[in-house]
């Protein structure tokens, strides 16, 4: 990790960071969807799939499958991409390319799995302009402070926005 990796820094231009982000989505989809078993589910989700989330402009994607095939399935992304820092558990799993532009992360889950809520996160964000906005309160208060210190807060914004 670099030092820049340790600090939480807001994408200058979010709109760019969005199309950007969706620009790559697409490519990645289609390479993940050759490459994963049959009816895994490939989704946008993080702060580039929530309309008018500010974003630090990476590009997070959630890989469901049914969990007798996390094996297969985390075996394939693990042929194609590093793994994330995220610890992995018997229905988790993380990837990364911090090679792509922009940095690609994604996450493996198994339906009905403890962290199977990616979707459910980007949809209520969605849903609630009241929540964005809290979120993005969250996201500017951090901006140029240390990562750690983000990813604490941002962790207790999701428990509290899944509770819901």
């Amino acid at each position: 990790m670099d030092a820049d990796d340790a600090i939480f820094r807001l994408a200058p231009d979010h709109h760019r960071a969005r199309a950007d982000a969706e620009q790559l989505y697409r490519s990645v989809s289609q390479r993940l969807i050759r490459l994963l078993p049959t009816g895994s589910e490939i989704m946008h989700v993080g702060a580039t799939a929530i309309a008018d989330c500010l974003t630090k402009g990476d590009l997070d994607v959630m890989v469901r499958v049914d969990p007798e095939e996390f094996s297969e399935a985390e075996l394939a992304l693990a042929s194609l991409f590093g793994r994330g820092p995220s610890d992995r558990t018997d229905d988790f799993a993380s990837f990364e390319d911090t090679t792509a532009v922009p940095p690609l992360g994604i996450q493996l889950v198994a339906k009905g799995g403890t962290l199977d809520v990616f979707e459910k996160f980007r949809d209520r964000l969605n849903a609630s302009p009241a929540l964005l906005r809290e979120y993005n309160a969250l996201k500017r208060e951090h901006d140029g402070t240390e990562m750690e210190s983000y990813r604490s807060a941002k962790d207790r914004f999701i428990v509290r926005t899944l509770r819901y």
